[in-house]
């Protein structure tokens, strides 16, 4: 059973941090550390939960995913690059460490490598809870980043495998007829309604792609992720996400906590962790360079390489590998997990408040993009329509249909996903693709010849950042 002091301790330290404007995943991670220097709660308990969590977590990016989109180069290009320059930058800061404190002894080149891979990763689950937080999932930035993040899983895969002491199954080369399973499996979906048996149909999924992969040496996640990707596309996919939601989110509260569970490091250790951590300031840097130089726009740039400013729980896993191998000290884990959780601690302010800061800064960061923009960032013609319509769900939809009656040819809706607004336009529908929390979208949208704008968005504080933005940018028409 599990502890209900521990449920407390991280609900009362949860809410403590979202009073004073911080994401509760901080206080999660403050949770762990206390439970685990007090030794409260069962850690293996926690940690199945936090592996089930990351399994569902992984099945969700699944369901949401386009394999096509992971082989742009602003994604692929990104990933790979960003693993080329920041893997040796990492192994120079770790063999210096003994230099800098001389307590700690001399890494070798193999340990030293295998580190500083592991720490090239950024974490998953702290991008999709921001990016859920701010009811951005849905966003271009958003696509990127969490395109780079399952490149950065698929290069962790490879790595598993080439470093593992087995192989894959030989019967591992059957998962490629998978896709043959995907109209059985929507015929199945189509008939578990939309209760409770829709939502274990989905927990079942996600469970049985990690056990079928795991059984085939290969990484659990990684079944979770293609069997989403197998239920992706189809008519329920986006209700089977939303119905997993809350579930998901409850149980990735137990991978925040697992982090603290491996203890605090002594003194120099902790300044260890502490210099590692410094390291990521150049991560959002590179990003930033490396998504411009692919032709993207500084916004989408700034809120992508953000929300990878941080170091992965992957890198966790990998340590654990190797001080069970014995090519690296066991206090080097607890290390890791420090650097990992100081990491988070840093990302999450910035994170925050980050537009905020693209409205200080986006006018200066607008000078390193290139002249010639990828075409899902070029500017949206709204032509001369007197009403906007923010967010095309079920009740944009029907407002449309109402304002289109009223003002015939004079009403346009904006929808964040872009297939979508695609679906939209081959029904007739006046539908453009576009970000209304994005304040170069909104500068460029023309307000001062619009009359009303009608918000209607999915998430609440989205629609409220919104209206202040459009208030910002001085809209005098009715909101």
């Amino acid at each position: 059973m599990v502890e209900p002091l521990l449920v407390g301790i991280t609900f009362l330290i949860g809410l403590l941090f979202r009073q004073f404007g911080m994401p509760p995943l901080l206080g999660y991670l403050v949770a762990g550390f206390v439970a685990g220097a007090i030794q409260l709660g069962d850690p293996q308990q926690v940690q199945q939960m936090a592996d089930i969590g990351i399994i569902l977590l992984l099945f969700t990016i699944g369901l949401k995913l386009d394999i096509k989109q992971l082989a742009t180069p602003a994604i692929m290009g990104s990933a790979v690059l960003h693993t080329l320059i920041v893997v040796p930058l990492t192994v120079m800061m770790l063999l210096s460490l003994p230099h800098l404190f001389t307590s700690i002894d001399h890494i070798n080149g193999e340990a030293a490598w295998m580190m500083a891979f592991a720490l090239s990763f950024s974490s998953t689950v702290f991008a999709v809870k921001i990016f859920d937080q701010r009811g951005e999932s849905a966003a271009l930035h958003a696509r990127i980043c969490i395109g780079i993040l399952v490149m950065q899983d698929l290069f962790a895969v490879l790595y598993l495998v080439f470093t593992a002491d087995y192989l894959p199954s030989v019967w591992a080369p059957a998962l490629l007829l998978l896709p043959l399973l995907r109209r059985p499996v929507h015929w199945l979906l189509g008939q578990a309604g939309h209760g409770e048996l829709l939502l274990l149909f989905g927990v079942g999924m996600a469970l049985g792609g990690a056990w079928l992969f795991e059984a085939l040496h290969l990484k659990a996640g990684l079944g979770a992720l293609c069997f989403g990707v197998l239920i992706a596309g189809g008519s329920k996919a986006n209700e089977l996400y939303k119905s997993l939601g809350s579930l998901k989110d409850l149980l990735l509260t137990a991978f925040f906590l697992s982090v603290g569970y491996y203890g605090l490091p002594n003194g120099e250790m902790l300044l260890v962790a502490a210099t590692l951590t410094l390291l990521i300031v150049l991560r959002p840097l590179i990003y930033f360079s490396l998504l411009v130089f692919f032709r993207l726009r500084a916004r989408t740039a700034l809120l992508s390489g953000l929300a990878l400013f941080n170091y992965s729980e992957f890198g966790l896993i990998v340590a654990a590998l190797a001080v069970q191998s014995g090519a690296l000290a066991p206090e080097w884990l607890t290390t890791l997990a420090v650097a990992t959780a100081l990491s988070l601690f840093v990302a999450a302010p910035f994170n925050a408040r980050v537009h905020n800061v693209y409205a200080r800064w986006g006018k200066k960061l607008q000078s390193f993009e290139r002249k010639q923009l990828l075409s899902q960032e070029r500017v949206v013609n709204l032509g001369s329509a007197d009403v906007l319509i923010f967010g095309m769900g079920r009740i944009g939809s029907g407002a449309y249909q109402l304002m289109q009656h009223r003002y015939p040819g004079k009403v346009v809706g904006i929808e964040e996903a872009e297939d979508k607004a695609e679906y939209m336009r081959g029904e007739g529908i006046h539908c453009q693709a576009g970000d209304v929390s994005d304040r170069d979208f909104l500068e460029r949208a023309h307000l001062s010849r619009r009359r009303l704008i009608l918000v209607c968005l999915t998430n609440h504080s989205e629609n409220v950042e919104v209206v202040k933005l459009l208030q910002m940018l001085g809209f005098n028409g009715q909101i």
